[in-house]
């Protein structure tokens, strides 16, 4: 009921289409159940005035009505979903924030969400605050949401302000969404993740201006901070986690998390990426890794000597009388 009757102008156009393709479908998925019934009332065996025509083989005019009306409401759906593609695309800003109310010149509300197992962390990098299961934006007020997962995918979804978009491990997802109307609204995840998942719940507070602004300060006196140790010990797996609140955050951490090297010794994913597109480590870049921990091993508590392997490729068209060394 919550998807039919959303508070978020994102939601309520995801709702009219509902609305709409599922009215378009029931045109033809209507008069067929009713022609079934008819035709099995009308052709039963007790009825002898029924009409038998064994040679009956084609009728030009119910032909035009069997394929003529699938094929319009077909080209109807097909226009509709590519517009609404487009203008429901998550990624896009917004336009508006209500029927007749534009976004223009309405600074959006920017929020970092990381799944984590099992438990939603919310980071509002202009504010300078976090959260733990518990979101809160004023209404009115374009909300631009970078969401990413700490381990395994997931799915964030409040339905009454959007549809889910998932969020998922060394990746960076969008969302832009706007909440209308005042109230506590339910979120949680769309996406099976483990254990832990029926309880991956949090509150959504859509509020006025000013009761926003006095709730980022309550959250600033909550004197906790988050950083990286903090966040490495909020991403191991817990459930029904209570709502938390940290009054500083450290800079930066969300893009840590994202390329997955909050873990003090690893190299980041942008980086390794980075020096992929160049072409390799090259021997000559080794000694700027052996100094990273390899994570999992760390994490796991193993230790012992840390063994490396390095290798040097020539190319095939080399010439043969060029020795090639390695050491």
């Amino acid at each position: 009921m919550v998807v039919m009757n959303p508070s978020g102008d994102i939601a309520v156009q995801q709702r009219d289409l509902i609305i709409l393709s599922t009215v378009l479908m029931l045109l033809i998925i209507v008069p067929v159940i009713a022609l079934t019934l008819f035709f099995a009332w009308k052709y039963r065996r007790s009825n002898e005035k029924a009409k038998y025509d064994p040679d009956w083989h084609h009728s030009t005019r119910l032909e035009i009505v069997i394929w003529a009306a699938p094929l319009v409401i077909i080209m109807i759906l097909g226009a509709v979903t590519w517009t609404s593609t487009h203008l429901l695309d998550p990624y896009r800003p917004l336009d508006r924030l209500a029927p007749g109310q534009a976004a223009h010149g309405v600074k959006p509300l920017k929020v970092e969400v990381v799944a984590l197992d099992w438990k939603w962390l919310f980071i509002y990098p202009e504010l300078g605050v976090a959260t733990v299961n518990e979101l809160a934006a004023p209404v009115d007020t374009p909300i631009d949401f970078d969401l990413t997962s700490s381990s395994v995918m997931n799915s964030f979804y409040v339905p009454a302000l959007a549809g889910q978009i998932y969020a998922m491990p060394g990746m960076r997802t969008k969302l832009h969404a706007v909440i209308n109307k005042p109230g506590v609204y339910e979120g949680f995840s769309a996406n099976y993740s483990g254990a832990g998942f029926s309880d991956m719940r949090f509150k959504f507070h859509g509020m006025s201006r000013a009761d926003f602004e006095a709730w980022a300060a309550e959250v600033r006196k909550s004197g906790d901070r988050l950083d990286g140790p903090r966040y490495l010990a909020l991403e191991r797996p817990t459930e029904k986690v209570p709502a938390q609140r940290f009054a500083s955050v450290e800079g930066g951490l969300f893009d840590k998390a994202v390329n997955r090297c909050v873990e003090p010794g690893k190299m980041c994913q942008h980086d390794m990426m980075r020096i992929d597109a160049q072409g390799g480590l090259g021997m000559a870049g080794a000694y700027n890794v052996t100094t990273l921990e390899y994570d999992k091993r760390v994490r796991r508590g193993e230790g012992g000597l840390r063994s490396f392997v390095a290798a040097l490729c020539a190319p095939q068209d080399a010439p043969k009388s060029a020795p090639v060394q390695a050491r």
